[in-house]
C-alpha cells in the first residue's frame, strides 16, 4: 500500500466573504462583493455575504467543530475590507482582533492556520480608484500585505497571496459574472492580471522583509488539468502539452500567471496569442514579481479526458455517462494524478492542493443525518490519485477539502452545497454530514482507510 508522507497536511478551506458575515459589523469596510450583490439579478438567489455563515460570532464553535473532526490545519482568508476599510490609511483594529482572536482559538485547538490574503473581497474604495486597472494596486496589496504579516507571522508560517486569479480577473472583469460585474477590453484585463501579478511579487517582497520567523508563501490558483486517459507516452506529453497551451483569449490557462511568478516571464505563446492586448510592462516588471516561492497551491476540481483516436492524433474524450457534480462539473478523480505531475516537473515546486470538493444537493434527513455518499467516493477516489501521485514521485504536501462547511458560493448565492458540515442558514445550526465523519477517519488513519 501506498502511504502519503507523514509531514502531510490534512486540511480543509473556507473564505472570508463567504464564511464571516458581519459585513456591516466591527469596522469592516464595503468589498466589490457588496456591491455586486446589491445589484438585483446578479446572484442567483439574490442572496450575499452579509450574514453568510455568521463566522464572525461563531468562530469559537466552528473551531470547536474542526477540532471535533480532527483537522490538523485551516486555509482561511483575511478580508481586506476588514483590516483597512478604505483599503488604505487607516488600520481597522476590530479587525486585526478577530483575526487575533480566531488564529489563537485555532492553534489552541491544535490547527494549524494557513492564511491567504486576497480571497476577492477587494475594497470598494480601492475599486472606485480603478481596482487592478490602478497599478497602484500592487502597492496598496503590499502594505496590507505586510501589516498581516507583521501582525500574525509570529503564529502563521503558511501563506498564499492570490486565490485563484483567474476567477477574479476572468469572471470579474471579462465576463461580468463575479464582482465587481465588468465586461472590459481584452486589453484592460490583461492590464490588471498583470497589476494583480505585480501585486503578488511586491506583497512576497513585503512578507519577506516583515515576517517574525521562517514563513512559507505560495499562490493559489485554479489547476486547469488536461490528463490522458492512459500512460502512453504520446498521450501523457500531450495531455502535458494541453495543461500548459494557452489557446483562448480569455483568463483561463495556468501559465499565463504561474509562468511570470515562477519562471519569469510570460509564455512564449501567450505573448504571441495575446500580441496586440498586451499590457504596458516595464522595466523591473518581471523581477518584482518573479520572487521565490516555497510551494505551489492549486484548486483543483475536475480536469479533462484525452484519448488517441484511430488516426493517432491526441482528442478529448466524450464522457458519456460522467458522475457530474451540482455545479455541473465532470467526476474526474484522475485530474489529482496528473495535475500535480504536471505542475510539479514545470515549476519543482512542492504542490499543496488548496482546494478540491464536490458541490452536491445535501439535507438533513428526519433521523438528523446528512447522508452524502457521492461526497464520500468523490473525495476517497481523488483522494486516492493524488496518493498515487506521491507514490509517483510527486512531492504532494498537503490536501484541503472545500469547504469545512456549506457557505456563500458567489454567484450561486446558497444554492450549492461544498461543505463537509451542513448549515441552516435559516437558524445557523451546524450539522456534520457523514461525509465529516468520514474524513476525520482519513486524517486519523493518515489516508491508510482510502
Amino acid at each position: 500500500m501506498t502511504k502519503f508522507k507523514d509531514e502531510f497536511v490534512w486540511g480543509t478551506a473556507a473564505s472570508s466573504y463567504q464564511m464571516e458575515g458581519g459585513a456591516m459589523d466591527q469596522g469592516r469596510g464595503d468589498s466589490v462583493w457588496d456591491m455586486f450583490c446589491r445589484q438585483p439579478g446578479l446572484v442567483r438567489d439574490g442572496s450575499s455575504g452579509m450574514v453568510a455563515c455568521d463566522h464572525l460570532n461563531r468562530y469559537q464553535d466552528d473551531v470547536k467543530m474542526m477540532a471535533d473532526l480532527g483537522i490538523q490545519a485551516y486555509r482561511l482568508s483575511v478580508a481586506w475590507p476588514r483590516i483597512f476599510p478604505h483599503g488604505t490609511g487607516t488600520v481597522n483594529q476590530q479587525g486585526l482582533d478577530f483575526y487575533d482572536r480566531l488564529i489563537d482559538s485555532l492553534l489552541a485547538a491544535n490547527i494549524d492556520p494557513w492564511i491567504t490574503l486576497f480571497h476577492w473581497d477587494f475594497p470598494t474604495a480601492l475599486y472606485d480608484q480603478g481596482g487592478w486597472l490602478n497599478r497602484d494596486s500592487a502597492d496598496w496589496f503590499a502594505d496590507y500585505a505586510q501589516l498581516i504579516t507583521e501582525k500574525f507571522s509570529d503564529r502563521v508560517k503558511n501563506w498564499f497571496t492570490l486565490n485563484e486569479p483567474q476567477c477574479f480577473l476572468g469572471l470579474g472583469h471579462q465576463t461580468a459574472d463575479h464582482a465587481p460585474g465588468l465586461k472590459m477590453t481584452f486589453e484592460k484585463v490583461l492590464q490588471a492580471s498583470h497589476h494583480s501579478l505585480l501585486a503578488h511579487g511586491k506583497a512576497v517582497q513585503a512578507m519577506r522583509a516583515s515576517a517574525k520567523g521562517t514563513i512559507n508563501i505560495g499562490a493559489a490558483p485554479v489547476g486547469l488539468v488536461t490528463y490522458p486517459v492512459n500512460d502512453d507516452p504520446r498521450l501523457v506529453e500531450a495531455a502535458r502539452a494541453a495543461t500548459f497551451d494557452i489557446k483562448n483569449l480569455d483568463c483561463f490557462s495556468n501559465t499565463w500567471y504561474a509562468d511570470p511568478m515562477l519562471k519569469g516571464g510570460y509564455p512564449e505563446d501567450g505573448l504571441k496569442l495575446f500580441e496586440q492586448f498586451l499590457p504596458d510592462i516595464r522595466t523591473g516588471d518581471m523581477e518584482i514579481i518573479h520572487q521565490p516561492l516555497d510551494m505551489y497551491g492549486v484548486n483543483i476540481y475536475s480536469g479533462t479526458p484525452l484519448q488517441l483516436n484511430d488516426a493517432g492524433e491526441p482528442e478529448v474524450v466524450n464522457l458519456v455517462g460522467c458522475g457530474r457534480t451540482t455545479m455541473d462539473w465532470n467526476v474526474t478523480p484522475e485530474c489529482l494524478l496528473w495535475g500535480p505531475k504536471f505542475f510539479y516537473e514545470r515549476y519543482g515546486l512542492p504542490v499543496v492542493v488548496t482546494e478540491n470538493g464536490l458541490a452536491s444537493c445535501d439535507w438533513v434527513h428526519a433521523d438528523g443525518e446528512v447522508a452524502d455518499p457521492g461526497r464520500i467516493d468523490y473525495v476517497r477516489h481523488h483522494l486516492q490519485n493524488l496518493r498515487q501521485a506521491a507514490n509517483n514521485g510527486v512531492d504532494v504536501a498537503g490536501y484541503f477539502y472545500w469547504s469545512i462547511m456549506d457557505n456563500f458560493e458567489w454567484a450561486h448565492g446558497y444554492q450549492q452545497r461544498f461543505g463537509l458540515v451542513h448549515v441552516d442558514f435559516d437558524t445557523q445550526k451546524r450539522t456534520p454530514k457523514q461525509s465529516a465523519y468520514w474524513y476525520r477517519d482519513v486524517i486519523n488513519s493518515s489516508g491508510d482507510i482510502l
